[in-house]
């Protein structure tokens, strides 16, 4: 079936409605959305991030709070679903995950089974916005990776496995060094593990390359426009293998090269040195790196920039802006940012969440829908 269509040569996308049982603190909920903008209210821990845990959920295969599938299920219950009717352009999917602490997750698309996550492909693109991504910005390399990791991943499915493979090969190769054969019988298991490891990694290597070029490209335009040109944004993939106008074979090439090279090293340590899972991305603003130097109003700028950015890429690939969700952000922002960001809601369809209605005004005149929620349970809606 094809997923993308043209209607009057625009394509849009909608989540119709979301049924969740047993999944955090909802033992039951079913809910239609506003095909334009959903504003969830209440306290803090009612259940508005978890609403949009499901959805990205949907979308990925994956929570952006936690790796542990057992955390998503209700404490009192031993079995989850989550359920949502998705629409692009009159096409409809229906996408069901079901989660048990004795057995893996399962996923259905319109009731067929995958035989596993990298089989998913469900059309529904998201971008979630959040206080917590601050951490791109001010942790350490491990956020940034995790970030590119997911954003490529929506857009490349095939970047999904790469990773998937890739990761597994390091594990083995880890375990190799730790373990108690004979250095010789290492060396010459390891040279199968480095081959491998140099091929999949520079598919991950490029594929990063690619998009954060891209990525570099649109938030600069989007950061500059957020701080009246006063300050210039810059990205750049710092990896430790030199991939600076090479081709692909020769960027393999070096990298297996690197992995011979430190050898000696990861044998010491028991661990892999070289490779794209030690790679991070250079954050500066004005040429000075942010993490250091950025206040906090500034780095949220550039939080909300490559957010803003991520959106126009995921257009640019799928020619359909993805599902915006955003937790309890419009509180964070000043004035100024608060209006940037809401004159580029028009474009899809948004899930807002806050602990109130203030700072919201921008939104007054959008077609909308209002929820309430207290301790899982919508209230009432407007």
């Amino acid at each position: 079936m094809v997923w993308e269509i043209y209607l009057n040569g625009v394509l849009y996308l909608n989540i119709e409605s979301i049924k969740l049982i047993n999944f955090r603190n909802y033992r039951s909920l079913d809910i239609n959305l506003n095909k334009n903008m959903n504003i969830f209210i209440g306290k803090n821990a009612q259940g508005k991030t978890n609403l949009l845990e499901s959805v990205y959920i949907c979308a990925t295969g994956n929570s952006f709070r936690t790796n542990r599938d057992k955390e998503l299920i209700n404490f009192h219950r031993n079995e989850a679903y989550i359920g949502a009717n998705v629409d692009l352009n009159g096409i409809k999917r229906f996408i069901e995950i079901k989660l048990d602490r004795n057995r893996p997750k399962r996923i259905r698309i319109n009731k067929s089974e995958l035989d596993n996550l990298k089989e998913l492909n469900s059309g529904l693109n998201v971008v979630v916005f959040s206080p917590e991504d601050l951490r791109i910005v001010k942790d350490g390399p491990f956020e940034r990776r995790n970030f590119l990791d997911s954003s490529i991943s929506q857009i490349r499915p095939v970047y999904k496995y790469n990773l998937s493979k890739y990761n597994k090969i390091l594990y083995q190769r880890n375990n190799l060094l730790k373990s108690n054969k004979s250095k010789s019988e290492i060396l010459s298991l390891l040279e199968v593990f480095d081959l491998q490891l140099a091929k999949t990694g520079t598919e991950i290597i490029l594929a990063r390359k690619e998009f954060l070029d891209k990525l570099s490209n649109e938030t600069e335009n989007i950061h500059k426009k957020l701080t009246f040109e006063n300050e210039s944004l810059n990205l750049d993939y710092i990896s430790n293998v030199n991939t600076l106008n090479y081709t692909k074979a020769q960027i393999e090439e070096r990298f297996f090269k690197a992995l011979k090279y430190s050898m000696k090293k990861d044998l010491a340590i028991g661990n892999t040195e070289i490779g794209p899972h030690r790679d991070d991305v250079g954050i500066k603003i004005n040429g000075l790196d942010a993490r250091t130097f950025a206040s906090q109003g500034q780095q949220r700028t550039v939080v909300l920039s490559i957010k803003l950015a991520q959106m126009e890429i995921i257009y640019m690939e799928k020619e359909v802006y993805p599902i915006l969700l955003l937790d309890d952000v419009f509180s964070e922002l000043d004035r100024e940012r608060r209006k940037y960001l809401s004159k580029s809601l028009s474009k899809m369809q948004t899930i807002i969440t806050s602990t109130d209605l203030l700072g919201l005004e921008d939104l007054e005149n959008m077609d909308k829908s209002i929820f309430y929620i207290d301790e899982g349970k919508i209230m009432h809606k407007e």
